[in-house]
């Protein structure tokens, strides 16, 4: 197999990773499915989009709450044990969906009150698999292990959904749920057979005090703080998806498929980015990796920017969509690419740079900063476009994404000298 291809072998080496994998492979497309049926479900009974806007916030601050929680239980725990019955409720969760479907309940709150719970466990089952992979990986595999993850994430972003709408508009929600159900046992499965990984013997402290002391030993790490912050600059000040209906419906044209298409084209680059990652486990100056791709990320936002400039007062129209259709989806791919690479090396500083027994805590950090600040990216984004426009937001976004990546690590400068073979946090 070329060298540049998708490095497998944490499948090969680690049958417990490769379970892990399997299982979080089917899982997350049924979870994925799940989150576009509820989405439409929850439109079919209130027929307003701010209900369904309104499902966000119930989602978001359990997982919030919970992903800093998760991580510390994580660290003070067997981790196996709680990705277990983190697993397990989420198991039980999406059968309550089921069931309220098939017993047709009709209840906009119950639904509300199911994705709040979902969200709650997802917090804590998150960060707990992501400290267990440097249990079961060998560290100079994990850049391909996380590849790996991000190949899933990608397949499951593309799929997902339109098996999930097909699913709905042919069956119905109860068997879109249920075959959820059915396919999230292969993630319990996969957790049930991984070996005990008790709690490190230094963790002497639990609680809201261990949370505590997470986010101060995230202080104290330039190395390791310095992966949220350049991530933050790059959800927050070039956060596109806010922008995109409008783009879809007034500017390029064409509505919900040309919105549909464009993050379908991200999710696309996250997948190549993945297919073609062979030559990530070469690469030892990760911070640099890290701060290239977030400056990618910013310059294909400003790019799509400019189409949207570009397109602004032109004629709408199957012909006229079709025209900045195409240079569109090209920079959300590359963003997609960009984004992904991103991802799978501020990952694997995480892993590799941070002691054991404070894995956990670090991994709820990176999920809620992965939540939350497309959220908060989103906010900003929305109400500058009502000063600047959609299109001029996103170039100066992405043109401020840029600028403040190189401020961070002149200001950290030993980000940029990070190697992977003397890692330091």
């Amino acid at each position: 197999m070329p060298s540049f291809l998708m490095d497998v072998a944490p499948l090969r080496q680690s049958p417990a990773y490769r379970r892990l994998w399997i299982g979080n492979s089917l899982s997350a497309v049924g979870t994925q499915m799940t989150l576009i049926a509820v989405s439409l479900e929850v439109y079919a009974l209130t027929q307003s989009s701010f209900h369904v806007g309104l499902l966000g916030a119930f989602t978001l601050v359990p997982l919030i709450i919970t992903g800093l929680y998760g991580g510390a239980i994580a660290d003070t725990h067997d981790r196996r044990k709680v990705a277990l019955y983190s697993a397990l409720a989420l198991w039980v969760i999406t059968g309550a969906l089921a069931l309220q479907a098939w017993l047709q309940v009709g209840s906009v709150w119950v639904l509300y009150g199911l994705m709040a719970l979902h969200s709650a466990a997802a917090g804590i089952n998150q960060p707990t698999r992501g400290a267990i992979i440097p249990s079961i990986v060998r560290r100079d595999l994990l850049p391909a292990a996380n590849s790996l993850n991000m190949v899933t994430f990608g397949v499951a972003q593309m799929v997902g959904p339109l098996l999930g709408g097909l699913l709905v508009a042919q069956f119905g929600y109860q068997w879109t749920y249920s075959l959820d159900a059915i396919t999230f046992t292969a993630a319990v499965w996969s957790v049930f057979r991984l070996p005990a990984l008790p709690a490190a013997e230094q963790v002497a402290r639990r609680g809201l005090s261990s949370v505590i002391d997470g986010l101060r030993y995230l202080k104290t790490q330039p190395n390791i703080s310095m992966t949220f912050l350049i991530d933050m600059a790059a959800m927050i000040l070039a956060a596109p998806r806010a922008l995109l209906p409008a783009i879809g419906a007034v500017m390029i044209g064409g509505g919900e498929t040309t919105v549909g298409i464009l993050l379908a084209s991200a999710a696309c680059g996250a997948l190549l980015a993945g297919l073609f990652s062979g030559t990530y486990s070469r690469i030892n100056r990760q911070g640099v990796a890290v701060f290239i791709s977030v400056c990618i990320w910013g310059v294909a936002i400003s790019g799509l920017g400019v189409i949207v400039v570009l397109a602004a007062g032109q004629p709408s129209g199957p012909e006229a969509a079709s025209g900045w259709l195409l240079p569109a989806m090209f920079f959300m791919l590359l963003a997609g690419i960009a984004d992904s690479i991103s991802s799978v090396f501020r990952t694997t500083i995480l892993q590799v740079a941070a002691p054991d027994q404070m894995r956990g805590r670090l991994q709820g950090v990176f999920i809620v900063v992965v939540a939350g600040g497309p959220r908060v990216g989103e906010m900003l984004s929305g109400g500058a476009a009502g000063f600047l426009g959609e299109g001029l937001t996103l170039v100066v976004g992405g043109l401020c994404c840029v600028l403040v990546a190189v401020l961070l690590v002149r200001w950290r400068r030993g980000f940029l000298r990070y190697d992977s073979r003397h890692p330091e946090p």
